[in-house]
């Protein structure tokens, strides 16, 4: 039997291209290293996989330094030794060594080690995930670029940029300008900008209820398609009352760690668009169950991400394929950093339309030397 042999983490210090800042903080900043906690899962038949965590503190609670020391002390020594297939098993024995409380116990963490057995897995058996899972819908996924601009004419410029590079369509961050007004200002640059693009706006929890209501109503004239996770993950009630009350659809990110998350705010009638995000779920495991049991109950699917290289890019790549994902989606590592470590097929990506790997695994290659000479002796406090 084909089980976990080993499980290593390395902390690389990526290069950055541009500042890229949301509700809670900076994500990345133009000349200082982006941190990513890549993983390796060797199994006893050789193969071996990759996944990838991201920590940002002012997304979560994850912190590098938690990341590694949960996937070292907790999660490595419960996954060496089990059958390299039984994927389901790994998520029970990750929630039987971390609690979930209101989250699903480090997530990222998880994710990392769940995205590498999947990779490992699928290599193993010389199929691309999407022959592992059995399906695959698109062979291409539309992505957005990402404008977190403080000013219009930041990001009138910034939606420039991206239209130079061939995407058509934007995603906004607000809930970091400090004013109801100069929220609306920033959109309304996007819109001139962008007369002809879908436009979806993402406050990262920034507002209560009721200042989130008041941003729908004024954002109303500028066309925005969705306005995503406005208000606390866990203001379950908050949400409710905000989707009976916006003339602009709500889509919920943070509050969707897992798939009874879902299943309670679909009893509770409080949701119209799911956001999918491989590490918020933990990995590709769950991901996969909540992306089914949208689907099952009738609910569109948007795509998201954290700001990934490139390993976290084809993981999400590979889930968005898997259920047809036709909206633009918000993967933008490539648009604030770079991925030294990706070697021979990398992923295409031009005029903002990603090609969906399809060779082994996530179907992308690594440069194992190189991640070792990125990696961090001691990541920055």
């Amino acid at each position: 039997m084909n089980l976990i042999e080993r499980v290593e983490a390395f902390p690389v210090a990526l290069p950055t291209v541009r500042d890229f800042a949301l509700s809670g903080g900076a994500v990345t900043t133009a000349g200082r290293p982006a941190v990513r906690v890549l993983v390796k899962v060797t199994a006893t038949d050789g193969a071996t996989g990759w996944g990838e965590a991201t920590p940002i503190p002012s997304w979560t609670y994850e912190t590098t330094e938690s990341i590694l020391s949960t996937i070292t002390r907790y999660l490595a020594p419960v996954a060496i030794g089990r059958p390299l297939w039984d994927l389901d098993g790994l998520v029970t024995a990750f929630d039987r060594t971390l609690s979930r409380g209101f989250s699903i116990g480090m997530p990222l963490a998880r994710a990392a080690v769940d995205v590498a057995c999947h990779d490992a897995l699928a290599r193993s058996r010389g199929l691309s995930l999407a022959e592992l899972w059995g399906r695959r819908r698109r062979d291409t996924i539309e992505l957005a670029w990402i404008v977190a601009g403080q000013t219009p004419g930041e990001v009138a410029a910034s939606v420039a940029e991206g239209r130079a590079h061939g995407y058509r369509h934007v995603k906004v961050k607000v809930g970091l300008h400090g004013s109801l007004k100069a929220e609306v200002a920033v959109v309304e640059a996007v819109r001139q900008a962008a007369p002809d693009a879908v436009i979806w706006v993402d406050a990262n929890q920034a507002f209560t209820a009721d200042a989130a209501l008041r941003l729908a109503r004024a954002l109303v004239p500028y066309d925005v398609a969705v306005f995503e996770q406005p208000v606390p993950s866990n203001d379950l009630a908050g949400l409710r009352r905000l989707r009976e009350a916006s003339p602009i659809t709500i889509a919920v990110d943070e509050s969707l760690r897992h798939p009874s998350d879902l299943a309670t705010f679909v009893r509770l009638d409080a949701i119209d668009v799911v956001v999918a995000k491989v590490q918020r779920c933990g990995g590709l495991t769950l991901a996969l169950r909540q992306c089914q049991l949208a689907e099952d109950c009738g609910l569109p699917v948007m795509g998201s991400g954290l700001t990934e290289s490139d390993i976290g890019l084809a993981a999400s790549l590979h889930l968005f394929a898997a259920f047809g994902v036709d909206t633009p989606v918000d993967l933008n590592g490539r648009q604030f950093l770079t991925s030294p470590y990706a070697t021979g097929p990398v992923i295409e990506i031009a005029d903002g339309i990603a090609k969906v790997p399809s060779g082994p695994g996530l179907g992308i290659e690594v440069d194992e030397e190189v991640i070792r000479e990125l990696t961090l002796d001691h990541p920055p406090v």
